[in-house]
């Protein structure tokens, strides 16, 4: 297991001064670089060998939202390996050990060169150190999109949106896929299924989707095929 400890800074909340989706999964992505790092798996070392491990999917769970200031740990580990698949999951825990956020990730090791998937190298089955996965609900990999969708205004895929593979990050598409939220929509739980790696200036067409206590947001090509998926359902009332 391997975690780091923080504040949660004036510049990571939203505006109700709260650590909201696209800050946990900043945190849940730092952390897990940090470990591949600290292993001698990360960012250079894929590039040595021409992989990178692209996001399939995720499912994160909010039992409660950090707040500004509150002191939080965020926590990761990998649980399996199937094949070119990897599964991880995430955790950020208050500073009285209460679990605030869990989470479940699904990522594919990708020959950059050949474009097809690989299997993990023998530095990867050696270094990671798998966990007993954790003990939450988990949701499928895909997301059954509910019919009727919505329609909304194109836009194009800008530098902003790029990470170090030149294509746009995970959390980039979480954070467009949230402006189409409802105001009143309190999110306890956010899935996102990744199916195509959009690029600079591709042209993004959001459709938005509303069934009772489910939000769903497609980010479509042009041809109408989705670049990802993001499913939000609305949290549970105590």
């Amino acid at each position: 297991m391997y975690f780091f400890d923080s504040r949660v800074r004036y510049s990571e909340t939203d505006e109700e001064g709260k650590l909201g989706i696209p800050g946990i999964v900043d945190y849940f992505q730092d952390v897990s670089t940090f470990q591949s790092e600290d292993l001698g798996l990360g960012v250079e070392y894929l590039k040595g060998i021409g992989m990178a491990w692209v996001m399939s999917a995720w499912q994160i769970v909010i039992h409660d939202y950090p707040k500004l200031g509150d002191r939080i740990r965020a926590g990761t580990f990998p649980y399996e390996f199937r094949g070119f698949m990897g599964m991880r999951n995430f955790f950020l825990d208050g500073e009285d050990g209460r679990r605030m956020v869990e989470a479940n990730s699904v990522w594919t090791l990708m020959n950059l060169e050949k474009g097809i998937p690989a299997r993990p190298t023998r530095e990867m089955i050696e270094r990671y150190a798998l966990e007993e996965r954790l003990p939450m609900d988990y949701a499928p990999r895909k997301i059954a999109v509910p019919a009727g969708g919505e329609t909304r205004e194109p836009f194009a895929v800008g530098m902003q949106h790029l990470d170090s593979n030149h294509h746009v990050n995970n959390g980039q598409y979480i954070h467009m896929a949230m402006e189409y939220l409802p105001e009143d929509f309190a999110v306890g739980q956010m899935r996102a299924e990744y199916k195509k790696s959009a690029l600079l200036h591709d042209a993004v067409i959001p459709s938005v989707v509303q069934e009772e206590g489910i939000f769903v947001v497609s980010l479509c090509n042009a041809q109408g095929s989705p670049f990802a998926v993001v499913e939000f359902t609305r949290t549970k009332k105590k």
